[in-house]
């Protein structure tokens, strides 16, 4: 079962679900907008080593915006620190960021119950547009989960500002 707008800020209240700072102005029908933070991070190497700790560096976002370029992908955050020990998060794009041709997450829509921190955008463009920090740049979803439920433990967890890959630490 999907929250409606109107529960997620009943859930909040309750702290239930963490959305902080919480503003009502971006609550929808039946998710949250998000705002991208002040920085964000790319990689260094042009060819990426899934069995290696990969060098970042650190690029903050002018007042004036920050144009990303296609064929790169760029590690953005949640303004808000994000969880639920009793909903699971989904995140996705906005339509309106959509049709400037900005996915805001690659393949990791799902974020598991208990997981608590700044949420990680894999921010990737079609062409070359020009982001800027605090934008609304995604929305988050609330689920209701079905049966025991076990909650997240892992290498991300209190997570603050983008995160790089560390599928590395799987090997």
């Amino acid at each position: 079962m999907i929250l409606t707008g109107s529960e997620i800020s009943k859930q909040v209240k309750k702290n239930k679900i963490i959305i902080s700072p919480f503003d009502e102005n971006c609550i929808n029908p039946n998710s949250y907008n998000l705002e991208l933070g002040d920085y964000l991070k790319v990689y260094e190497d042009d060819v990426l080593d899934s069995k290696k700790s990969l060098k970042t560096k650190t690029i903050q976002i002018p007042d004036e915006g920050l144009v990303l370029e296609p064929n790169k992908i760029y590690l953005g955050f949640t303004k808000e620190t994000i969880g639920s020990d009793f909903f699971v998060p989904t995140i996705t794009g906005r339509s309106s960021t959509g049709r400037l041709g900005l996915f805001v997450q690659i393949t990791a829509d799902l974020i598991d119950i208990g997981f608590k921190g700044n949420l990680t955008f894999q921010l990737h463009v079609v062409q070359p547009l020009r982001i800027y920090k605090g934008m609304k740049i995604g929305q988050i979803i609330f689920w209701k989960p079905k049966g025991k439920i076990q909650l997240y433990s892992g290498k991300y967890q209190n997570s603050v500002g983008p995160q790089e890959s560390k599928v590395f630490k799987d090997f």
